[in-house]
């Protein structure tokens, strides 16, 4: 009993505060003002607005910029409004204040949930994707703090109300998504950092690997090519990399043990829990050992059964950038009360080890290759420096356009910034997703 006290208090009491079950949640609406969100600067992301009436509406000064992440309250909670509602519907306003509201019958004041977004960098990833369906997310390898995640298409939560009906009533609205935690999607040639990874962990190196790209590879009866009909020649597993060889990655991933394979993509959280306080889907790896060869191609080069969110990339990026260590992703700094005083606050916490320093070591080397004279090489510059995958997922809408992917992280041995970029249905991984990167990079260093 004592045992799983703890484990309530530690583990489990988050849950239960935020529950729609817990009717002391439920009372506090009755005595208590929602409490704003607010984005890591002070600006107000969710207030709720009183008129002289006593009538309380909750406004969200961005509009549809930050909806899914901060999310909606007036048709059940998402997003923060769901995982915070304890901290919103809690006051710790001065003590007195509170006596004085109790006599003259008044609510007090919620507190403050302080989060880690960023404005600015929020803004540059919602204009990034312009009209395009995707996601983006940013986050801060060295800490987990989540500085940027928005998914399109998006909803205007004040107005969710008036457009519930209409978005409901139509089966193939997907505008209360949050892509960036929910969005399953086939990686593409993303996917190439598993494969490698795994590649070293069977054969220990890559110094002897030489592979001759003839542009295509067969094995029963099952062709593969490589992108755009590119024929890559002799390469060695940098080159492969960095011009994400479909033809050498296929005949890598015929090589490998589909036990190593697995167990690679396993160590790096496929098909298990990840630590995040928002709800999300998981990825999937289900390669096994009755897997023919054609499956084993296309899986190896991200394409197959295997499905990922764009959040797990962006932490599988971080972790490589962090050499290995996976900080936990976190959206909550601290919690106020309405005079500003600090009532709770959250701190950087390590998740563990997803490869070791070696194994990270080489990937980063790779990704600094893919932008120094591979497929993400628009990227190369001179004001801030950065490591990437590309890839272009084979999803193809009815005008034969695949997904763009780009995940990569900027400054080095001093990583400051980890990105995951899906654009649906746009073109290659180069073209679309590489420019839509390089705004949310080139916002983040303007003033740096």
């Amino acid at each position: 009993m004592i045992g799983y006290m703890v484990y309530f208090q530690f583990c489990r009491a988050n849950d239960f505060q935020n529950s729609v079950y817990n009717t002391r949640v439920n009372t506090a609406e009755e005595k208590v003002i929602r409490g704003p969100i607010l984005a890591a600067g002070g600006e107000a992301l969710a207030e709720t607005k009183v008129d002289k009436k006593g009538n309380e509406t909750r406004y969200y000064p961005y509009g549809r910029v930050f909806s899914h992440v901060v999310g909606y309250t007036s048709q059940g909670k998402t997003g923060l409004e769901s995982s915070e509602n304890f901290s919103l519907l809690n006051s710790n306003a001065f003590i007195l204040e509170q006596v004085r509201n109790e006599f003259q019958d008044a609510k007090n004041m919620g507190d403050s949930v302080v989060t880690t977004l960023d404005v600015n960098l929020q803004k540059a990833a919602y204009e990034a994707l312009g009209n395009n369906d995707g996601a983006i997310v940013a986050l801060e390898p060295k800490t987990g703090k989540i500085l940027a995640m928005v998914s399109k298409p998006d909803y205007d939560p004040n107005t969710l109300d008036e457009d519930w009906e209409d978005m409901i009533s139509d089966d193939s609205n997907s505008n209360l998504v949050n892509r960036a935690t929910s969005g399953l999607y086939p990686p593409g040639s993303i996917f190439k950092i598993v494969t490698a990874l795994a590649y070293v962990r069977q054969y220990g190196s890559t110094d002897s690997f030489n592979f001759k790209c003839d542009g295509a590879l067969t094995s029963n009866n099952f062709t593969l090519h490589c992108y755009d009909g590119a024929k890559h020649g002799k390469e060695d597993f940098t080159d492969i990399f960095a011009n994400s060889c479909n033809t050498a990655f296929a005949s890598i991933g015929m090589s490998l043990k589909k036990s190593v394979f697995s167990e690679t993509a396993e160590s790096l959280l496929f098909n298990r829990e990840l630590p995040l306080s928002l709800g999300y889907q998981k990825s999937r790896f289900t390669l096994d050992k009755n897997s023919g060869n054609p499956l084993t191609m296309q899986t190896s080069i991200g394409q197959g059964d295997t499905l990922v969110t764009p959040i797990h990339m962006a932490m599988i990026t971080a972790a490589i950038a962090n050499n290995g260590v996976l900080m936990k992703p976190y959206l909550v700094d601290h919690v106020e009360n309405n005079s500003g005083d600090q009532v709770l606050a959250y701190d950087k916490e390590a998740y563990g080890m997803l490869l070791d320093q070696d194994e990270a070591g080489l990937l980063q080397e790779l990704m600094e290759a893919v932008v120094d004279h591979g497929t993400a090489k628009s990227l190369k510059n001179g004001k801030y420096d950065v490591a990437g995958k590309t890839g272009t997922a084979d999803y193809r809408d009815e005008d034969g356009n695949p997904h763009s992917w780009f995940v990569g992280y900027s400054g080095g041995a001093d990583p400051k910034l980890a990105i995951a970029v899906i654009v649906e249905s746009s073109g290659s991984g180069g073209k679309v997703a590489v420019p839509a990167a390089k705004e949310v990079f080139d916002a983040f260093y303007k003033n740096k």
